[in-house]
Formats: structure tokens, C-alpha cells, sequence
């Protein structure tokens, strides 16, 4: 029986041993992770040193949330104004990025961020098209009223105007218009305007939205009186 179960022991940590050598691995990645998402100070060795780091944790425990980890910081490193990468290099990276989303989201569905990161990650490479257009709308699904999205969702709508369909564009104009409905505060809105056009769209997304038209007028002018 001793020996049975000193089997079963020594099985039980050949077989736990990759998923717990990866979370070490992933875990050395935290410090850059945190960096990009919160717009830190942070050198580009360090990222690179961080991905390298997710690299041998992918290949320990190939999981989805590896891949989906490692693709925040790919697409973090592509997309930073705080870096400059070449234009093969940006790229790669972004095509790196693409391809652990791909595997990641095949594996796990239910991933809005991740769906909007694949978006986001499509139209780097590629400008507004229905490539990106679908993960924009799978992001939408399948988390639709998480508030740290409502922002880059919009400006990722915005963006991609010209190639959406008259079915799409209905549906992210209700999408759109529930969120005023449910935001405390539209600064946001007036936050993701930069042109004319982007102006033009959101009124249109809250045309039947109550006070919305005054409450735009009102929050443009005073970001356009602060700008230099």
C-alpha cells in the first residue's frame, strides 16, 4: 500500500510540476504586466525580458490564460506610445499577439477584454475591416456592461464606422446608447471624440437620449477650452 501510494505521490508532482514550474515562470511577468496596463514608467528590456519570461511559461502549460497573458503584453509592447519598435518588429509582435488570442480565445470564449484586445491588435495590422469588426462585436457580447471597456469599446466603434454594416451599426447604436443610459458621467464620451466625424457618430448613437445633445455641447467645450 506504501508503495502504491508513494507511486500516486510521485505521479501526482510529475503531473502538477509543469502547471506549477509555468505560474512561476507567468508570475515574473506580473511587475511589466501592471506597468503597461496602468501606463507606468517602465523599459522596454524590462517588457522583453517579461514576454521572455511568458515564452517558457506557454511552453510549460500551454493553457489559455497563458496565452492570453502573454498576448496583454505583446499587444501592450506593440501598441505603447512609450516604446519605438521598428515596423517589422511592431508587427511581429502584434502578429504574435494575434496568434495567442487566437489560441486563447479557441480555448476560452467568454473573454471580453481578450476579444477586444484581438480587435485592437486586427486593425493595427491590418486598418478597420470585418476581421476586426467581429472580435469587436464578440467583445461586445459576451461582456457588454464592463464599465473599464466602455471607452476603447467606443473609440474601437468609432474607428471602424466605414466598414460596419447598417445591421452592425444598429446594433453597437444600442449598445452605445445603453451605455449613456447607464453611465453617472459621459465624460467619457466627449473623451473619445478626437475629430469632427467622432462628434458627429455619438450624437447620433444618443439622438433619442434624453438631455444628451446639451450634455455633449457642454462637456467638448470644456475639453476643447483646456486644450493648448
Amino acid at each position: 500500500m506504501r508503495v502504491i501510494l508513494g507511486i500516486g505521490g510521485a505521479l501526482l508532482v510529475w503531473l502538477a510540476w509543469p502547471v506549477m514550474k509555468s505560474a512561476w515562470q507567468a508570475q515574473q511577468a506580473d511587475t511589466a504586466t501592471t506597468a503597461l496596463r496602468l501606463n507606468y514608467k517602465i523599459s522596454l528590456n524590462a517588457v522583453l525580458d517579461a514576454i521572455d519570461a511568458l515564452d517558457r511559461a506557454v511552453a510549460s502549460d500551454p493553457t489559455a490564460s497563458r496565452h492570453l497573458q502573454r498576448s496583454e503584453l505583446l499587444a501592450g509592447v506593440a501598441l505603447s506610445p512609450n516604446f519605438a519598435p521598428t515596423d517589422q518588429q511592431r508587427a511581429e509582435w502584434l502578429m504574435r499577439a494575434e496568434n495567442d488570442l487566437g489560441q486563447g480565445l479557441g480555448d476560452d470564449p467568454a473573454r471580453g477584454i481578450a476579444w477586444l484586445r484581438l480587435s485592437s491588435v486586427r486593425m493595427a495590422l491590418e486598418g478597420p475591416s470585418q476581421r476586426s469588426v467581429a472580435p469587436l462585436l464578440m467583445s461586445i457580447d459576451t461582456a457588454p456592461m464592463l464599465l473599464p471597456l466602455w471607452q476603447p469599446r467606443l473609440r474601437l466603434i468609432l474607428d471602424h464606422w466605414q466598414v460596419l454594416t447598417v445591421a452592425q451599426r444598429e446594433q453597437v447604436g444600442v449598445y452605445v446608447a445603453r451605455t449613456w443610459q447607464l453611465s453617472a458621467s459621459h465624460g467619457w464620451f466627449a473623451d473619445a471624440v478626437l475629430t469632427p466625424i467622432d462628434e458627429l457618430f455619438v450624437r447620433y448613437y444618443v439622438r433619442n437620449e434624453a438631455g444628451a445633445q446639451e450634455d455633449l455641447s457642454r462637456l467638448l467645450g470644456e475639453r476643447r477650452s483646456k486644450s493648448p
